[in-house]
């Protein structure tokens, strides 16, 4: 059996993606080891269907601790290296934690691997570390040109996973993803932000002009492509995925009050984040074409989907946004 270590397990993505490897489409042949520190953003409920499972353990630590990640890491086959800090308006006012996490916690890790007998190393990275993109698509090969210290703490650990590949020889894959959408996410992001105000009467706080463009991945659709990267992919590789949904933040915040049953008196618009990039779009032609991924999850339909879970779930989500709410966050 393969035994995989999931770094930020109990977060958005990373639980998804534990689900879905666990879950009656997952390979069968996998157990699991959750590692996460459980700050803010991560939830021990996001795991509660794989909990006490014989397949499935979690361990509750930093991936900054060189000792317990070189302990963990020597007892697995592969890596998927989901954990860290992501939230850019956070980045802004503080930009230590996301250094220490997203370059140090991966160094660690990396460190941790080449003195193991590690088989493959999954580094799970973002859209945002090509910056702003005018017009067309940034492929793999596109300059890294990050506007934020998020972005720009993800494009460092990006770079310094891909040189153990080029200087050690060890198997680093890379993914890129476009923003994430669907249930578990915690309301500091735009999506879940926004709904959970409108479901409570709120006004909902849209940057600038509203004209910022997003592509939209379904977390289904995006926990998939890693296991593909994960199992199929290749050695010293990066591989884009995208959702193929572009849209404004204003057309998203109409859908939104379409949604929920709100009207445009709920938007509130407010000044424009520092650094704001316009539009992100990455060409995800090379896992289509080498690994045979494809999102299958529609929009329309995810969307729905997303708003019903929010609106059936409020004891999941009321105790992350009492007393205090953030403004709106990736992608806003």
């Amino acid at each position: 059996m393969t035994k995989v270590l999931v770094t930020g397990g109990a977060g958005f993505i990373g639980s998804h993606y534990v689900r879905s490897v666990l879950g009656p489409e997952g390979p069968g042949d996998v157990s699991v080891t959750v590692l996460d520190a459980l700050t803010y953003a991560g939830n021990r409920a996001n795991l509660a269907a794989v909990d006490g499972r014989p397949d499935f353990r979690f361990v509750h630590g930093d991936i900054c601790d060189p000792h317990l990640v070189g302990g963990l890491v020597a007892e697995h086959d592969h890596v998927v290296h989901f954990a860290a800090e992501s939230h850019v308006d956070r980045s802004i006012e503080a930009a230590a934690e996301f250094v220490r996490t997203n370059v140090l916690g991966t160094g660690t890790l990396l460190d941790a691997a080449l003195r193991s007998d590690l088989r493959t190393f999954v580094h799970v990275s973002t859209d945002e570390v090509y910056g702003s993109v005018e017009e067309g698509h940034s492929p793999e090969t596109a300059p890294l040109r990050p506007s934020s210290p998020y972005a720009a703490s993800k494009a460092a650990g990006d770079l310094l996973a891909l040189s153990y590949h080029r200087t050690h020889g060890l198997d680093v894959r890379v993914t890129r993803c476009s923003n994430n959408y669907g249930p578990y996410h915690h309301p500091e992001k735009i999506i879940p932000l926004f709904v959970t105000n409108l479901l409570e009467g709120r006004r909902v706080p849209l940057y600038g002009d509203g004209l910022h463009v997003r592509d939209w991945l379904h977390v289904d659709d995006h926990a998939r492509a890693v296991e593909l990267v994960r199992t199929k992919g290749a050695p010293g590789e990066i591989y884009n995925i995208g959702g193929g949904t572009h849209l404004t933040n204003r057309e998203l915040t109409e859908l939104l009050l379409t949604a929920t049953g709100a009207d445009r008196g709920s938007v509130e618009h407010v000044p424009d984040r520092k650094g704001h990039d316009l539009r992100y779009a990455v060409d995800d032609s090379k896992i289509r074409a080498e690994l045979g991924y494809e999102a299958r999850t529609g929009f329309a339909s995810g969307l729905a989907a997303t708003v019903t879970w929010y609106r059936e779930n409020r004891q999941w989500w009321e105790p992350l946004v009492r007393p205090a709410r953030p403004g709106p966050g990736r992608g806003a």
